[in-house]
């Protein structure tokens, strides 16, 4: 049976590597924009951010408000799958209602990045 190395006697037993503590580094997170075009409706652009990113109505109407009047918004923070997903979603709907709504995701800045 092998012996635990020690300071005492290096020569003899097992060497075990130490094992340093890691920290679980929160996942990047991402902005989901919708941008304001000419043809799709307020009531559709409100009614998909209470379907697609489970918003209030109030909380839609004051998204939807914040597109038309600065021409694009943040619909919603998640990670990049989630993310992704969301826009696929939003470009889904919007084709099926004749919509040329279009939506993008861009990363958030990371807090833990050193500059």
């Amino acid at each position: 049976m092998a012996k635990k190395r020690s300071k005492e006697n290096p020569d003899t037993g097992v060497v075990l590597k130490e094992r340093t503590e890691r920290k679980t580094k929160r996942p990047r997170m991402y902005r989901v924009l919708i941008h304001n075009d000419d043809y799709t409706t307020m009531e559709f652009v409100v009614r998909l951010l209470q379907v697609v990113f489970h918003r209030t109505e109030n909380e839609a109407v004051e998204i939807m408000l914040h597109i038309h009047n600065k021409g694009v918004g943040v619909a919603g923070v998640y990670t990049y799958e989630v993310a992704e997903t969301k826009v696929a979603q939003v470009h889904m709907l919007a084709r099926q209602a004749d919509c040329p709504l279009v939506a993008s995701m861009e990363p958030e800045e990371d807090p833990d990045a050193e500059r």
